[in-house]
């Protein structure tokens, strides 16, 4: 019984891969579309779409709580552009330049953009699902993963 069941998680875990590496990661402009994302419980939605050089642009479009505590509208004040930091949260872009690899079936060659903290780490994406799709960021060396859930 054990042989099976670990048998039946293996296959699994192979199928979600594949399917993953030979579905949505083989076309480039699979990416584009709009995501939800939950950023240490901050909703917001990011609209990707493809600039005239081919690559791929994230841009906020939505954010759960676009006001601070005096009722204004939040700002992205951690920008480390100072001409960007008046730019309101829910139209910050978070992404440019990004570049499908064909070899490595993902997107990568960008930066991503964290507002919270003000800072870019370097951006690789790729589908893990149907409707998930991964961004890992990392900086020498150290990275984090998160997931935004693509709703149209």
């Amino acid at each position: 019984m054990k042989k099976v069941i670990f048998t039946l998680i293996c296959a699994a875990i192979f199928s979600t891969t594949a399917f993953a590496q030979n579905g949505l990661n083989d076309n480039a402009d699979n990416i584009i579309g709009e995501y939800l994302t939950n950023r240490g419980g901050s909703k917001s939605k990011v609209r990707i779409t493809k600039a005239e050089d081919g690559t791929y642009t994230a841009q906020v479009f939505w954010v759960e709580k676009p006001l601070d505590s005096k009722g204004n509208k939040r700002k992205d004040k951690k920008n480390p552009n100072k001409s960007l930091r008046n730019v309101d949260i829910d139209k910050v872009v978070l992404v440019t330049g990004l570049k499908y690899d064909k070899e490595d079936k993902e997107w990568n060659d960008a930066e991503i953009y964290d507002p919270s903290k003000g800072f870019r780490v370097d951006v690789e994406c790729e589908f893990v699902s149907a409707t998930k799709l991964k961004l890992f960021g990392n900086i020498w060396g150290i990275g984090t993963t998160i997931y935004w859930e693509k709703i149209k």
